[in-house]
């Protein structure tokens, strides 16, 4: 299977020490058989300079195609990923972390499984393969194993890494889910509801993870891990509504968040 355009969402809220390091990296990528790159950074109101990092970055290569939104309030990590799949036009789109925990040198690997004609949708499992992965918190791989199993249970997959935060969507069925979630419950939300449609082929590859300290910037918590489960049970046993009516154009998404974007 051959594509154009592979759509890249960056939520990002106070990131400036990092966000222009993530852009270069991604700048950097050439993707296989010529695949175009757009690039939708997503501000979700941040306090520090990460609009000004962005904007700077605009203006010193103009020719990356990016496109730049920015919430009027704090609206969290899953409301800045709603508005980036509304805006994107590319056959495919890419949700990139805007810290440095996973290395877009990778897009290649997330995207061969959709190459190769056998997916709709691609998860990077931090769980699997032998790539490098930074040794952190016990705790957390505990937490991230068992909400995984939780969601394989209810959703009857078999995924590593459901929170991972590299995931790969066919453009034209994302944009028709009906997604709620405003913060970290996007990542189950999402899983539940693509694993309830008829002939959905999703796949996972092996990734590389750079994980953060609390002090460099990590923002989830224990209360978004029992969000998670919350959001497990809720679009499992439920669950009212998946597909919308239509594709959710950016217009109306704007005028519906007040969501106003820099060209």
């Amino acid at each position: 299977m051959s594509f154009n355009k592979l759509s890249i969402i960056i939520p990002a809220y106070n990131e400036e020490k990092s966000i222009g390091l993530v852009l270069d990296r991604i700048r950097e990528v050439h993707l296989i058989r010529r695949i175009e790159k757009e690039i939708v950074i997503v501000d979700d109101c941040s306090s520090d300079a990460t609009a000004t990092t962005i904007n700077g970055f605009m203006e010193a290569w103009p020719d990356m195609n990016i496109r730049y939104f920015r919430h009027d309030i704090n609206k969290g990590k899953g409301a800045a990923i709603h508005t980036g799949i509304a805006a994107a036009t590319g056959e495919y789109l890419l949700v990139q972390d805007a810290d440095l925990e996973y290395d877009p040198s990778e897009y290649n690997t997330l995207l061969k499984p959709i190459i190769n004609g056998h997916a709709d949708v691609v998860y990077g499992s931090r769980f699997m393969g032998g790539n490098a992965h930074r040794i952190l918190f016990f705790w957390h791989s505990i937490g991230n194993a068992v909400l995984t199993f939780i969601t394989n249970m209810f959703s009857n997959l078999n995924l590593t890494d459901m929170e991972t935060g590299y995931k790969v969507f066919r453009t034209s069925i994302i944009q028709r889910i009906y997604l709620h979630e405003k913060r970290f419950g996007f990542e189950p939300e999402v899983t539940i509801k693509m694993a309830m449609l008829p002939g959905i082929r999703i796949y996972e590859v092996g990734i590389s993870y750079y994980g953060r300290t609390y002090a460099e910037g990590k923002k989830i918590g224990w209360r978004d891990a029992v969000r998670t489960i919350y959001c497990i049970l809720k679009y499992t046993l439920f669950n009212n509504k998946i597909i919308v009516d239509g594709p959710v154009s950016v217009t109306q998404h704007k005028r519906e968040n007040k969501t106003l974007e820099t060209v």
